[in-house]
């Protein structure tokens, strides 16, 4: 695989962006547009962090994609009500700015977006948001119900409403799972969603009720898997193989 250390400016942000992306090694001597995996971290890490904690590379070089992993401080990936317009930074500038430099395929069905704990709830909201652009969305350990966060003791009020405003602003602005799958199961096309929690994590709660609530509305082409793990990169280094495997399926 190529490496790429990218910088550039970001009008929606105002400041200087950085992503890692890895791209199939005959990304220079063949005319021809790769399949794209935007992978997002969780909230103490950073752009850097997937290429570091896992096998990432060699994974995506199994299935000749591009992988892109943004930097999405600690932002939800998110429009934040005191703060910057992350989300629109990352679901739209990014993808905008990666197909005019690099040779990836636009097309729906070569375009995925993954991530876990804070990234697994950017992705699955960039995907319902977006689904006529996005196949599919892998989603590990996620974050899924920001409405019920602003009465858990165990998380930071004043983040979630400086980000998110109130409960009912993030209902509103387009921002709560649970509304937005509502909203997209009775659309075409949706993208498919595998789904993975450890049965130690602190977030399995919230990833069960996503669970139930895919599955009443009988979503087409949901996975959802319970195995044993914690909210670790052991757990996601190990899943995000699953993910690509679904994404590319019989491909390999």
């Amino acid at each position: 695989m190529a490496f790429f250390q990218v910088g550039y400016v970001s009008s929606v942000l105002g400041k200087q962006m950085a992503f890692n992306a890895v791209f199939p090694d005959n990304v220079i001597v063949e005319n021809k547009k790769f399949p794209v995996v935007y992978l997002l971290h969780g909230l103490s890490d950073d752009h850097t962090i997937w290429l570091r904690r896992s096998n990432i590379e060699r994974y995506a070089t199994l299935y000749g994609t591009a992988v892109i992993m943004p930097d999405g401080d600690r932002s939800f990936y998110t429009d934040m009500k005191h703060g910057s317009a992350w989300f629109k930074a990352i679901s739209e500038e990014l993808p905008s700015f990666v197909n005019r430099m690099f040779p990836v395929s636009t097309e729906r069905k070569d375009t995925f977006i993954a991530g876990l704990s804070m990234g697994g709830y950017g992705a699955l909201k960039t995907a319902l948001h977006f689904p006529e652009r996005f196949a599919a969305a892998g989603i590990m350990s996620a974050v899924t119900d920001i409405v019920d966060k602003f009465s858990n003791d165990t998380f930071d009020k004043n983040m979630w409403q400086n980000i998110f405003g109130s409960p009912e602003e993030t209902i509103a602005n387009g921002n709560d799972i649970f509304t937005l799958i509502e909203k997209v199961s009775q659309q075409t096309p949706k993208p498919d969603i595998i789904h993975f929690c450890g049965n130690e994590d602190f977030l399995l709660k919230d990833n069960r009720k996503l669970c139930d609530a895919l599955e009443r509305l009988k979503w087409q082409n949901y996975l959802y898997q319970e195995t044993p793990g914690a909210h670790s990169w052991e757990f996601w280094d190990r899943h995000i193989q699953d993910i690509l495997k679904h994404f590319f399926k019989g491909d390999k």
